[in-house]
């Protein structure tokens, strides 16, 4: 079962990750992902006086089972067991096991939710907020920049905080966007987007160069902070579009910076848009991916119907047939 693989179980995780990130370039929220998943189930293990390179099948069935008690939502669930796969199958390439405990187990599956999207209307007021919601001028022109941006482009919100400003210099038709694994794509930037680029640049520049006098060397980024990242964060800006949907009168539990990725996918679909076209501009891999978006499309257009269409009303309920009503008495002659 176990071959020369490393003792610690900290070992294995750390030279896992490595070659996660220097063969595949996984993503680095990848990595964090996959290296709690595999903490978790090594700290399981451990408890019950296993290890990695003695765990067979029943330990990893049990471990699922345990983690269904702790109340894991399905989604997290599958994503534990492809972890502990990846592990398993890196640790037999390497000679560290002659077998997969994991690869024969079914997983518990994933249910695909539809992805949630905005109306044009709700984009529209979240792009007006954008405009007016900022402490400073400076802040009002990065926020516009930052929503038209997201909604042209449809990037992915990673992406988009951590644009290089090179990118953006030159008042660009397109933007060249690195996405998950380092792939690099093109995505076109609408008149608005580029009137917003425009007018934070300036503002951008103006503070770096005032920065600069003082001694502060200029950032790299589009959309520069003081933080350890060197630019604004994920979580920055998604408290950010909480605070634009209240301003814009939506509901904030109905906007993240993924669902403006799926308007920007929907709309264009809705637009006529060919699926191919819009599977290079989100950078999905596989066209099923993007595919879902069809199923989307249909449902919105189903509810269309159903809520407007002179016969799509529910019939009216039958009436109870009434006794047929007794005929006066002839009036008595005189």
């Amino acid at each position: 079962m176990s071959g020369a693989g490393p003792a610690a179980a900290d070992s294995w995780i750390s030279t896992f990750l490595e070659a996660q990130a220097a063969e595949l370039a996984a993503a680095r929220n990848t990595l964090l992902a996959y290296g709690r998943d595999l903490k978790d189930f090594a700290q399981w293990l451990e408890h019950r006086g296993g290890s990695f390179a003695r765990a067979g099948r029943d330990d990893v069935e049990r471990y699922l089972i345990h983690c269904d008690a702790e109340g894991l939502s399905q989604a997290t669930r599958a994503r534990r067991l492809s972890s502990i796969r990846q592990l398993y199958r890196f640790a037999f390439e390497e000679g560290w096991r002659d077998d997969n405990p994991a690869i024969q187990i079914k997983g518990p599956g994933r249910h695909k939710a539809l992805p949630k999207t905005l109306e044009l209307s709700e984009v529209d007021g979240l792009l007006q907020a954008s405009r007016t919601m900022g402490r400073t001028e400076s802040d009002r022109l990065r926020n516009a920049c930052l929503m038209q941006l997201l909604y042209a482009t449809g990037m992915r919100v990673s992406e988009l905080v951590s644009l290089p400003v090179a990118a953006a210099r030159g008042s660009p038709q397109m933007l060249l966007v690195r996405g998950k694994g380092g792939k690099e794509r093109m995505v076109p930037l609408s008149a608005p987007a580029r009137q917003a680029l425009d007018a934070w640049l300036a503002a951008r520049d103006e503070a770096e160069e005032a920065a600069r006098v003082r001694g502060v060397p200029p950032s790299r980024f589009l959309f520069p902070s003081s933080g350890q990242a060197g630019h604004l964060t994920r979580h920055r800006f998604y408290a950010l579009i909480k605070d634009l949907a209240v301003a814009a009168g939506i509901s904030p539990a109905k906007v993240t910076p993924h669902v403006l990725r799926h308007a920007f996918a929907t709309h264009l679909l809705a637009g006529g848009a060919d699926l191919r076209v819009i599977q290079t501009l989100l950078g999905h891999a596989d066209i099923s991916t993007t595919e879902i978006y069809t199923h989307v499309l249909d449902d919105r257009l189903r509810d269309l119907v159903l809520d407007h269409h002179p016969l799509a009303a529910a019939p009216p309920s039958p009436q109870p047939e009434r006794e047929p009503a007794a005929s006066p008495p002839a009036r008595a002659r005189r």
